[in-house]
């Protein structure tokens, strides 16, 4: 079950990544009131590494989901449904946190 060790990996990299965003999160604003005076646009480097690695993020988690698909299609032509429909939840929930993740960005650019 090589796919099961991803789906475990793959929630442990999103709960630490909720855990670290949960975490800095009041320093980083706690900063921006601090330093109000000053036009600083540092923030505005940040958010563009933040949406370079969202997109790089999903882009992996798209492709492994894909491969895995692949592989087992090929193994098992019969399967074929099944394991499309089996992709799919996992898919499009990437999919959908890719998107949120994006618009939170774009709100730390706004705000």
């Amino acid at each position: 079950m090589r796919t099961a060790g991803f789906f475990r990996r793959a929630t442990v990299v999103a709960s630490l990544a909720v855990v670290f965003a949960a975490v800095l999160a009041p320093i980083v604003f706690a900063q921006e009131a601090a330093g109000a005076a000053t036009a600083n646009r540092s923030h505005l480097i940040s958010v563009a590494l933040g949406l370079g690695m969202i997109v790089i993020g999903a882009g992996l988690g798209i492709g492994k989901l894909a491969a895995a698909a692949a592989e087992g299609i090929a193994r098992q032509p019969s399967a074929a449904a099944q394991i499309t429909g089996a992709v799919n939840l996992p898919l499009f929930l990437l999919e959908g946190v890719a998107i949120l993740a994006e618009v939170f960005a774009f709100l730390v650019l706004i705000l």
